[in-house]
């Protein structure tokens, strides 16, 4: 037994020196986690004598903190928990409808990252989840989480502007011009097609259709091909005061769209040239029957707009068609018939086939309630 004091000894001393009592010792202030147990180091001179030590696993099991625990348990936490399910659906609809310009007025999409998503559910397919959005370049868990709340809350500005007529309308038109009209025909085209919607003053659906345009970016451009597509709906386009063209609002510092805003460019310039009777010399007192409307004033006025981009109209122009049926005094009236033929044209997860129809129909609704708001 003297041996053991005198090995332990100078371990003891060093302790004291330390400002500690050594590790053979309990401190007096104090005690140690209830679920440390203890084990014991054997002394090799005396296998009487034991020195108390902490289980190392217990001791990393008391410093991991509960949250992380059952992380490790459940397989960790996924992001489609954090919302409910109308929010993922309202994430997921934008994520996967809407294009690389609409999703570059999302914040952090700006740039590459919309190409990315498109891209990846060109590749991929649709996202199903919110957890595989994260499978995207350059888009992680954590500016995920950014996108999805942008998508939930976005940005606007709490001093409500008033778009006046001559934000929306050009050429400018004298009020009363527009006013006495008695119908409009809202026209708008795509990359394959055109769709028109003829509405008149008392807020009646005359005619609503659309007509497929086989030579719009199809092989190397030509004119006459083009003018013969172009040429083909303006003949089937009924009579009425004004036809206004929806004016894109296309960056020409996105490239990548470049082919897309030659094509609508071109197509607008044959709807002006064809639709606008040519009087020589022109009378100063007739206003032009062809006129652009800007796509931004109808985004904003249906609330459209996120950032500076535009997304899709199909769920305002179901609630449009809805409310002709349900309420006595709806927005716009819609006849019978044309409610049989596009009721089921418009539904969550198509493919978007009647985006034209859509913007024809809540061009030519914005228009007459734009009029109807008093001059600023």
């Amino acid at each position: 037994m003297w041996l053991l004091r005198r090995f332990l000894s100078p371990v003891v001393r060093r302790g004291r020196h330390a400002g500690r009592l050594g590790f053979l010792l309990q401190p007096r202030y104090g005690s140690r986690p209830a679920d440390l147990e203890l084990r014991y180091l054997q002394c090799t001179c005396c296998w009487r004598s034991r020195v108390p030590v902490a289980g190392f696993e217990t001791l990393n099991a008391s410093l991991t903190s509960p949250s992380e625990a059952r992380k490790e348990e459940d397989g960790g936490s996924t992001l489609d928990a954090c919302y409910t399910s109308e929010q993922r659906d309202a994430i997921l609809q934008l994520l996967n409808n809407a294009t690389s310009a609409e999703l570059a007025g999302v914040k952090l999409l700006r740039g590459r990252k919309s190409l990315s998503i498109v891209e990846y559910r060109t590749k991929h397919g649709p996202f199903r989840t919110l957890e595989s959005v994260v499978n995207v370049p350059l888009l992680k868990h954590k500016s995920a989480v950014t996108v999805f709340n942008a998508i939930l809350n976005p940005v606007r500005k709490e001093k409500k502007v008033r778009v006046q007529l001559a934000k929306f309308i050009r050429p400018e038109v004298d009020r009363s011009w527009l006013e006495a009209a008695a119908s409009v025909i809202s026209i708008v085209c795509g990359t394959n097609k055109i769709a028109w919607a003829h509405v008149d003053r008392g807020m009646n659906v005359l005619e609503w259709q659309q007509m497929d345009c086989p030579h719009f970016f199809k092989g190397s451009y030509m004119a006459s091909s083009y003018l013969s597509d172009v040429s083909s709906v303006v003949s089937a386009l009924p009579s009425a005061d004004f036809y206004l063209i929806e004016k894109p609002s296309i960056s020409v510092q996105n490239t990548a769209l470049f082919p897309v805003m030659a094509h609508m460019r071109t197509v607008e310039a044959m709807l002006f040239a064809l639709l606008e009777p040519r009087v020589s010399p022109p009378e100063p007192n007739i206003p032009p029957r062809v006129l652009n409307m800007m796509r931004v004033a109808v985004g904003r006025h249906f609330g459209l707009m996120v950032g500076e981009s535009r997304t899709s109209g199909a769920q305002t122009v179901r609630q449009l068609m809805t409310e002709s049926v349900t309420q006595k005094f709806p927005r716009i009236n819609f006849p019978q018939e044309l409610l049989a033929k596009y009721r089921n044209s418009f539904q969550l997860g198509s493919r978007r086939g009647g985006e034209e129809l859509c913007d024809a129909l809540l061009q030519a609704v914005a228009f007459y309630e734009l009029l109807a708001q008093p001059s600023c």
